[in-house]
């Protein structure tokens, strides 16, 4: 799998809200508001919680990628994130969400946790190199 660098972990740490984009099998695409989006320490591996997906989730059945992209006011340049996603509902990792979640307030479901491995990372800036893989 493919690990953030030390400079894309320190963007990604200022981000509040993620867009999470997903695609039915046949294309459709959906983009949502994330707030609970968790690098893991591996720097490999993304925690999305799943509090309120509805669309989100029927794509995610259907068609297991999906991409975030890190950008802001505060943010220095841009860059995309694709990865394979594992739905997870029960174990440890679980456990160990529900329990984030949970501490942030107990009006939040924390139905599933959605496990986005890193596959790739591409420039989203414009000008001569947007689009470029950067990992």
């Amino acid at each position: 799998m493919v690990k953030l660098s030390d400079e894309m972990k320190a963007e990604y740490a200022k981000m509040k809200i993620f867009p999470f984009a997903t695609a039915s099998k046949d294309g459709v695409p959906n983009v949502i508001p994330i707030g609970m989006c968790f690098l893991q320490e591996d720097a490999e591996t993304i925690w999305i919680v799943d509090n309120f997906f509805n669309k989100t989730r029927e794509n995610l059945a259907e068609n297991p990628k999906g991409a975030i992209y890190v950008w802001g006011p505060d943010i220095q340049g841009c860059f995309q994130i694709k990865g394979d996603i594992e739905v997870i509902d029960s174990g440890e990792e679980y456990d160990t969400m529900y329990k984030m979640v949970k501490a942030r307030g107990e009006h939040f479901p924390a139905k599933f946790l959605v496990k986005m491995k890193i596959t790739e990372v591409f420039e989203c800036k414009g000008g001569p190199g947007a689009g470029d893989k950067l990992l």
